[in-house]
């Protein structure tokens, strides 16, 4: 497999940050951007490069040279006239015989492509991005996948004022397949978020691949600084898939947003005050954050799947409005017992992802590599604690919602709210022998 490398951008936004440097040589701890991802590109058996340069190309050569000081072999094309993301890889296109990786020259990554790869081969996609959720969804792309993880719509920026959109960005790392020369026009400046991918939803050969490894666009001078950062504390290092990751798992009605019986349409929703910024301090740092919340009002038939999608849309959009995340949201449908009005007959089971049992769980740690031994969940009911108990993760109760005066004997840990709580566990990390 070859790999492309787009290094053809301007550099503006960096100003003085890259001096008279091109984007691509910007220094992340001390060495230049290009040569990190060129590194993660061997890791995965990557060791045909092809750079797309453009303005101070002939810089980027010299540092690369023929590839063989970073283990791989490096051809460059040098654009004349800028082509947009699209246009140096069509005009190349007697490189892309077989599937092929595209990175940006701009975006420091450390992730595992293999995994990525091997996901693409399995679908036989058209092309296969690299999706997660980021603190700033509002001018990113972004997509909506089904449950096969098949794109179904993309959102390009900018999107409408007031829109309530799943926090999916399209993270600048992609796989394709040859086929999709045939819709890159020659000699045109086009894009792939603006111009492409949404052109191809309906094919139904464009998937996403989550993850939550390390993905950040350094084009700017504060996310240039921010990246640089994350080097130095060994978070980029951290945040490969190798390393298995702490998560704190939240329930969601009375501890992200008040409880109302049930939330089934978006205007009942309402946030706890204060747990955006909290969940923004968490992204910050190593812990991931997963929702994982019992709905059986769709086993009730009181709201539809659309219903609580438009609730998780909204929810997404009010979190990343204010810098924060939520890194996936997993959710049990059912509900043991019937004879409600309306009920939906194939929900109504007993199942293993029903809180208090650990399914949910278990599914994300798997997913996500996640170390339960290191991890908590923040609840407010006995269900909550149960499932805590059952998949090995720390209790940690809230007095909002439910408040837990159903757990016996009363909570261990119990504070105010999720706000409170997490600002506890942010400065009492759990070890994983304890």
């Amino acid at each position: 497999m070859k790999c492309a490398i787009l290094c053809g951008g301007l550099g503006t936004r960096l100003g003085s940050h890259a001096g008279a440097l091109p984007k691509a040589l910007a220094p992340v701890g001390g060495r230049p951007v290009i040569e990190h991802l060129i590194e993660n590109a061997r890791q995965a058996g990557v060791t045909d490069v092809v750079l797309l340069t453009g303005h101070l190309g002939e810089m980027i050569e010299e540092v690369v040279g023929d590839g063989s000081r970073l283990g791989v072999n490096a051809r460059y094309f040098r654009e004349q006239t800028p082509l947009g993301t699209t246009g140096g890889i069509k005009a190349v296109e007697y490189e892309w015989k077989d599937d092929f990786l595209v990175l940006y020259g701009d975006v420091m990554l450390n992730m595992d492509l293999g995994r990525m790869i091997a996901f693409h081969k399995k679908n036989q996609a058209l092309a296969t991005l690299a999706l997660h959720p980021n603190d700033h969804p509002f001018d990113s792309d972004l997509a909506e996948l089904d449950e096969e993880s098949r794109i179904t719509a993309f959102h390009s920026k900018p999107h409408p004022e007031g829109a309530y959109l799943h926090n999916l960005v399209s993270a600048a790392a992609y796989v394709l397949s040859p086929e999709i020369l045939a819709c890159l026009p020659t000699g045109e400046k086009k894009d792939f978020g603006r111009h492409i991918f949404p052109t191809l939803v309906d094919t139904g050969r464009l998937f996403g691949y989550i993850t939550a490894e390390y993905l950040k666009d350094l084009g700017t001078p504060e996310r240039f600084d921010r990246v640089n950062q994350d080097w130095e504390s060994g978070k980029i290092v951290r945040w490969h898939r190798r390393h298995p990751r702490p998560a704190v798992f939240l329930d969601r009605d009375g501890v992200i947003n008040l409880e109302v019986d049930g939330v089934r349409d978006p205007d009942q929703l309402v946030l706890i005050p204060g747990i955006a910024a909290a969940i923004r301090r968490l992204n910050q740092s190593d812990y991931l954050s997963i929702v994982v919340t019992n709905q059986p009002m769709l086993a009730k038939g009181q709201a539809t799947w659309s219903d609580l999608d438009a609730v998780h849309r909204k929810l997404e959009t009010l979190l990343g409005n204010e810098h924060a995340w939520l890194d996936t949201i997993y959710v049990c449908p059912h509900h043991p017992e019937v004879g409600f009005a309306g009920e939906v007959p194939e929900l109504k089971i007993r199942c293993d992802c029903r809180k208090p049992n650990p399914g949910l769980v278990l599914k994300a740690a798997e997913a996500y590599h996640i170390d339960l031994g290191r991890s908590y969940f923040i609840g407010d009911t006995s269900r909550d604690f149960g499932c805590a108990a059952a998949s090995g993760t720390r209790p940690v109760g809230v007095r909002t919602g439910y408040g837990c005066r159903d757990v016996t004997p009363p909570p261990e840990l119990l504070f105010d709210s999720a706000v409170e709580a997490i600002d506890y566990i942010l400065s009492s990390p759990v070890e994983s022998d304890r």
